[in-house]
């Protein structure tokens, strides 16, 4: 039987007696693909026998650019992770009333590409119905010990979850001059893995954002401006502090991503 152009007759590039097809004209030296920006490949050798007919052009291998050279747009590029990336996470938002801990938490919690949960102090505070304390009737032993319950519960969550590959994030107003029950007791709940972030914008942000909350979550003017003094005392503690005075939600939680990645960098924070 007659062995046709690129039949499996004869051998790659092997001269052969093939008296049927004319001889082809040589084939000029293949050029590299064309790239666009860094100049083209050097030209190939001519290929071995290029006379014979089932000789062809041998193919220019893909362009790779010079090290230290920047890729050109057509060779895709692995995407970058910044910040945290995908670390699981055991993290403290702290701050005072109206700094936005809430809403920042949830925000970085919902947008990161790994599984994160967010745990509200306040929200497990209110999960009592009947006989709930609230503290802006009175701070008396009754609020003290369903803050400190609330506290162990949140604890409990973050441990669950941390557990099962989830990252977890919790928000709470803690006091750097009661370092027992505060720091130190998030630390004994959830583990010394703990990172702390602090959340502190000016007074006049603080008050203007209080004014807008509503319920028994909204505090008087004279209160919040008593527990943004006391947190003034982060400063000098060596814990990151973000003043998001001039930052809406997502410049914040973009800030606080930022500093768990300088965290996490820091040997023995």
């Amino acid at each position: 039987m007659q062995q046709g152009v690129g039949g499996g007759g004869a051998g790659w590039g092997q001269p052969g007696h093939h008296a049927a097809v004319p001889p082809q004209p040589p084939i000029p030296p293949a050029q590299g693909w064309p790239v666009p920006g860094p100049p083209a490949a050097p030209p190939q050798a001519p290929a071995p026998h290029a006379s014979a007919p089932h000789a062809q052009a041998p193919h220019a291998p893909p362009y790779s650019p010079p090290p230290g050279a920047e890729a050109t747009g057509h060779i895709p590029l692995p995407p970058a992770v910044a910040g945290t990336g995908g670390a699981t996470l055991a993290v403290l938002l702290i701050g005072p009333a109206g700094a936005g801990k809430t809403t920042v938490a949830r925000h970085w919690a919902s947008t990161r590409p790994v599984p994160t949960a967010h745990v509200s102090l306040d929200d497990v505070r209110e999960w009592v119905c009947s006989g709930f304390a609230d503290p802006q009737a009175g701070w008396n032993d009754h609020s003290e010990a369903q803050y400190r319950l609330a506290r162990r519960t949140c604890g409990f969550a973050a441990r669950n979850f941390l557990a099962n590959g989830i990252s977890c994030i919790l928000d709470d107003a803690v006091f750097p001059d009661r370092p027992v029950v505060g720091l130190g007791g998030w630390k004994r709940h959830v583990g010394p893995a703990l990172l702390p972030v602090v959340l502190l914008p000016g007074l006049e942000i603080v008050l203007e954002r209080n004014a807008a909350r509503s319920g028994n979550r909204r505090l008087s003017d004279e209160e919040v401006a008593r527990i943004h003094g006391r947190m003034a005392g982060w400063y000098g503690s060596g814990l990151p502090i973000i003043d998001n005075s001039d930052l809406d939600v997502e410049a914040t939680s973009r800030a606080l991503d930022e500093a768990l990645a300088r965290a996490l960098a820091t040997p023995g924070f």
